[in-house]
């Protein structure tokens, strides 16, 4: 079987990001890491090819620095991967990325594509959908478990009453939530063995992507405009001299909480 993990590399989220003149994120102002919901993904993927046999490739669409996440995904077990990297990417939206990794899906072949439910720097959680929509084959997301049957994958999504299962038909897109394993940790001869995997670098033309539909000028969605976020004011002391909890009420039902 073959099974391609999404993967992206995003700013770490314990500090403060900043946002470029064009309305983009200034990732170069912070250290990247892999994002931490596709690491389910990686292990899921991991753990199908385990019991059902087959290759995991991870793929991977970013700046030269994000071999560092390609490599981690590798150190954990992945056989091969795939970096998308060219500079006219910059920019791009869930509509233009979703365009371009499919592809790169279409020219490196797929029985199931795996996908974390969201990237924690943009968390639009539309990724997987349009990627099936634009491979035109079936979608399951969201899944907290996969089974695999010959040709047949079902999952099942938690619900508010339960959970429901969803079933389809290989070639498919499935995204994971971080319910659904328990990612490994890369070994010392993980992190050896992937020094030697192979990485096969792609650019837009290799991939043959049209440069119109990438990248920031190729998006159909563009931040019309933000600002910093104001600091945080300070407290209101609400001092009791017998009539506290009146003033405390009040407090309260101004800002209509009661």
């Amino acid at each position: 079987m073959n099974i391609v993990v999404c993967v992206k590399q995003v700013p770490d989220t314990a500090v403060e990001r900043t946002l470029r003149p064009d309305g983009t994120l200034d990732r170069a102002a912070v250290d990247g890491l892999i994002n931490e919901l596709d690491e389910y993904a990686i292990e899921e993927g991991l753990r199908i090819a385990e019991a059902h046999g087959g290759e995991v490739t991870v793929l991977s669409m970013g700046p030269a620095r994000a071999a560092e996440s390609v490599r981690k995904a590798l150190s954990m077990g992945a056989g091969r991967a795939v970096h998308l990297a060219d500079e006219a990417l910059a920019g791009s939206d869930a509509l233009a990325t979703s365009y371009a990794m499919a592809r790169v899906l279409a020219v490196i072949g797929f029985d199931l594509v795996i996908c974390g439910s969201e990237s924690t720097d943009a968390r639009t959680g539309v990724l997987p959908a349009m990627l099936a929509e634009r491979l035109g084959v079936a979608q399951l997301t969201l899944a907290s478990k996969v089974e695999i049957d010959g040709t047949a994958v079902r999952i099942r999504r938690v619900s508010d009453e339960g959970y429901d299962v969803v079933a389809g038909q290989l070639p498919a897109v499935v995204s994971v939530v971080e319910k659904i394993n328990e990612p490994r940790y890369p070994s010392f001869k993980g992190i050896m063995a992937a020094k030697k995997k192979p990485v096969q670098a792609l650019s837009l033309a290799g991939a043959g992507i049209d440069p119109a539909l990438a990248g920031l000028g190729g998006s159909a969605t563009a931040v019309a405009g933000f600002a910093a976020r104001p600091p945080r004011a300070a407290g209101v002391v609400v001092r009791d001299e017998g009539d506290g909890g009146a003033r405390i009420a009040a407090f309260l039902a101004g800002r209509k909480f009661i």
